[in-house]
C-alpha cells in the first residue's frame, strides 16, 4: 500500500449541498430557503422569538444563583484507592498526594482539590494529603494505622459556634 493509494471507504464522506447554481440543479433562484423575509436573508437570528408574544424566558421568574466562589472536588472513594494499591499503581510507603492519584490513573485532573470518600473498604496502612474528606473516611484510614492531612480548613457554621457556647 502506498500513501497516493489511501482512501476513504465508499460513502464516508458526503459532498456538501451546492445551492444557488442555477435552475437545473433544483436548488437554484432562492436556494431553498424559500421566498422573501427574514430568515431567507443571511446573517439573521430569531430563536426565542414568538410572533410578539412575550418570551417564555421572560414569562418565567428568574430563581437562585450561580456561586462563583464555589470549589470543584475530585471525589476519590477508599474502594478506588484499595484497587490502585491492590494494582500496584499506588505506592503506600509514600505518601499519597494529589500529584500521586494523577500519576497513579486515579483522577484524571485535580481541579480545585480531592475529597476523600468512604465507598468500600480500605485495608492498607497509608498516609494521605487531600483537600477535604468524610469523617467516615478518617476513622478508616486512622483504624489501619495511617493519617490523613486536610489541607482546606472547613468554615464552622454558626450552629456550631452556639453549640460550643453552649457547652462552655
Amino acid at each position: 500500500m502506498k500513501l497516493n493509494e489511501l482512501s476513504d471507504n465508499p460513502g464516508a464522506r458526503k459532498n456538501r449541498k451546492r445551492v444557488g447554481r442555477g435552475p437545473g440543479s433544483g436548488k437554484g433562484r432562492t436556494a431553498g430557503r424559500g421566498m422573501k423575509g427574514q430568515k431567507s436573508r443571511s446573517g439573521v437570528s430569531i430563536k426565542g422569538f414568538e410572533g410578539g408574544q412575550m418570551p417564555i424566558y421572560r414569562r418565567l421568574p428568574k430563581r437562585g444563583f450561580t456561586n462563583i466562589f464555589r470549589k470543584n472536588y475530585v471525589e476519590v472513594t477508599t474502594g478506588r484507592l484499595q484497587r490502585a494499591i491492590d494494582a500496584g499503581k499506588l505506592d503506600i510507603k509514600a505518601p499519597v498526594t494529589g500529584e500521586a492519584l494523577v500519576r497513579s490513573g486515579v483522577v484524571r485532573r485535580l481541579k480545585d482539590g480531592v475529597r476523600l470518600l468512604v465507598n468500600g473498604t480500605l485495608n492498607a496502612k497509608i498516609s494521605i494529603t487531600v483537600a477535604g474528606a468524610s469523617k467516615g473516611a478518617v476513622a478508616m484510614i486512622e483504624k489501619n494505622g495511617g493519617t490523613v492531612n486536610v489541607t482546606v480548613k472547613k468554615k464552622a457554621s454558626p450552629s456550631d459556634e452556639n453549640s460550643s457556647a453552649s457547652d462552655a
